[in-house]
């Protein structure tokens, strides 16, 4: 339904059979309103203001600096206002329970908008799409919920407009080699897009993971001829879940400190993980879950950081990253002595046991005495 006329028409055609591709049912139509630029960025803004705050966006880029991965002096709320306004073509709203799309995009663009954007739709009225995506889950469980959500719209959409080219069904969960597929023609999307193609590498691709790995993640998960909901029990809780087939639930970790105010909380990730092992490390990688880097992220089994602030205002991080192998903890702790002068700060290393498992605490740009345990789960 719209008020527009040509779009409900679109979307009363397209509705259902996303639904059926999607393997979801449809209970009700989904509302579609064409906005222009302006107002779309505006939400955008409201949006950035709600989701990451001034103080926030600080602590998550001072805790990136101190490992490396951007410039300590990085405008971060700035740098993702643009990303966002630079690609708005339109957008589906949970909160609304409506999609807004573009009021002048070409008819072409329109089209796989509506498409991807849909099934978002539909997904939201079979689980709370706010709730996958609560911040309060944590930087890589959130992560690994958009892999589920955009990887899932991204190959319904993606099997839609192929079948149209082809001009008979095809079953892209059947397709062997979808993966060499895919990886090129979402990764070369950065290409078109100036700000994103010059973003630091570790927010270019967490923007671009949850399409791609997810898109992968999905494929693998059809591939048995059914259409699994990539939610409820099947939903990845990590972004090593995502990556790694068979990958085990990890271990949520908690550090308390002795002195100093916990500014932020929060982990990398397996994902992020072979990204810092890459940018910042250089360990050899290229493709999540592949390379040297690849192979030790894989060993990752849980990990969190805090970020605390002196009382004379400096901030120094704390991480403590769990391991699967103890041959992970010395791999890890030989890249960071021979990079230290990489990172933001004076380093420390300690080897520390979790859960009779291995695990690496690193403390940059200062030292406090800090307990490592084991966390109740957040999901």
């Amino acid at each position: 339904m719209s008020s527009d006329p040509e779009l409900a028409v679109i979307g009363a055609e397209l509705l259902p059979r996303l639904a059926e591709r999607a393997g979801m049912d449809l209970s009700h139509p989904v509302r579609i309103e064409a906005r222009s630029r302006a107002q779309l960025v505006s939400y955008l803004r409201l949006k950035l203001d709600e989701d990451l705050p001034e103080d926030e966006a600080r602590a998550r880029r001072d805790t990136y600096a101190l490992l490396g991965l951007v410039e300590p002096d990085l405008g971060l709320r700035n740098l993702l206002l643009g990303l966002y306004t630079e690609q708005v073509a339109g957008f589906y709203d949970p909160d609304s329970t409506a999609l807004f799309v573009l009021d002048d995009q070409p008819e072409a663009a329109l089209e796989g908008l509506l498409l991807h954007e849909l099934v978002h739709a539909v997904q939201d009225q079979n689980v709370r799409l706010d709730e996958l995506v609560d911040p309060d889950r944590g930087n890589d469980a959130v992560t690994a919920a958009q892999a589920a959500i955009e990887g899932h719209a991204t190959l319904v959409m993606f099997e839609y407009l192929t079948e149209q080219a082809v001009g008979s069904p095809i079953d892209l969960s059947q397709i062997p080699d979808f993966e060499s597929q895919v990886r090129p023609a979402l990764a070369g999307v950065s290409q078109q897009f100036p700000a994103l193609a010059d973003a630091p590498r570790i927010i270019r691709e967490s923007l671009l993971f949850p399409y791609v790995e997810g898109a992968i993640f999905v494929q693998r998960l059809w591939a048995d001829g059914e259409r699994h909901s990539p939610f409820g029990p099947l939903m990845p809780g990590s972004t090593e879940q995502v990556v790694y087939a068979n990958a085990d639930r990890s271990i949520d970790l908690s550090i308390l400190v002795d002195k100093g105010k916990v500014i932020l909380q929060d982990g990398l990730g397996a994902f992020e993980l072979q990204i810092f092992l890459e940018e910042v490390l250089e360990v050899p990688g290229g493709i999540a879950g592949e390379g040297a880097a690849g192979n030790l992220a894989a060993m990752w089994d849980g990990d969190h950081y805090v970020l605390v602030e002196s009382s004379d205002g400096d901030r120094h991080l704390v991480w403590v990253v769990l391991w699967s192998d103890e041959d992970g903890h010395h791999q890890f702790t030989e890249r960071i002595w021979s990079h230290a002068d990489n990172l933001g700060g004076l380093v420390s290393v300690e080897r520390i046991v979790v859960e009779d498992r291995s695990a690496t605490l690193l403390q940059i740009g200062g030292s406090v005495d800090a307990i490592v345990e084991r966390a109740p789960s957040k999901s």
